[in-house]
Order: structure tokens, then sequence, then C-alpha cells
């Protein structure tokens, strides 16, 4: 069984960082990709970053260039590097994780940009 365990959310200023951690607590022989989605309120869940087993990744638009997300193979970790943080980034950030074509989500944590 696949549990994702989140850290590193919370409160900070615009302008500022912070950085998301995500783990399984299983073992994970192979996996498709790992990644993090956003929810703010009244608003869908978006894709924010993910990396596949390749090293590729994929971003949103919105935060192209400011975020940075990486991952350690044998850790079962990813990671999500938050920089030049805004307002609008205010959301419940989830981590997932796709392996053998089953999703796989973490329990979410809030991250808040004050103005």
């Amino acid at each position: 069984q696949v549990q994702l365990v989140e850290s590193g959310g919370g409160l900070v200023q615009a302008g500022g960082s912070l950085r998301l951690s995500c783990t399984s607590s299983g073992s994970i022989f192979s996996y498709q990709s790992m990644g993090w989605y956003r929810q703010a309120p009244g608003k869908q869940r978006e894709l924010v970053a993910a990396i596949t087993s390749d090293a590729g990744t994929n971003y949103a638009d919105s935060v192209k260039g400011r975020f940075t997300i990486s991952r350690d193979s044998a850790k079962n970790t990813v990671y999500l590097q938050m920089n030049s943080l805004k307002p609008e980034d205010t959301a419940v950030f989830y981590c997932h994780f796709l392996i053998r074509f089953h999703n796989y989500w973490g329990q979410g944590t809030q991250v808040t940009v004050s103005s």
C-alpha cells in the first residue's frame, strides 16, 4: 500500500519561499510520474508541476521560473521549491504519484501567501 506524506506548507509573505516534500511510506519499484497539484478555494484542482521517471518536467505556466520540482528516487521523495510566492499561490497543495497507472494522493498541505 502506497501512502504519501507531505510536509513543508505554511504561511509566508509575498516574495518569500517554501519547500514542499512528499515521501512514500512504502517501497516504490517503479513509477511513471511524481508531482504536485493545488486547489484554491472555489477552484478546481490543477497541476502545478510534475516529473517523470526519465526526469522530464512539466510546469503550469503560472509557476514557470518560480517553482522547481525535483526528486530523490532512492528516498521515494519529490520536492517542490517555491520562490517568489504570490498571494494567488495560496492553496492546498497535494502530492501525486502515478504508479502503474494508479493514482496516489497525499493528504494535502496548506500554503498561504500573505500580501
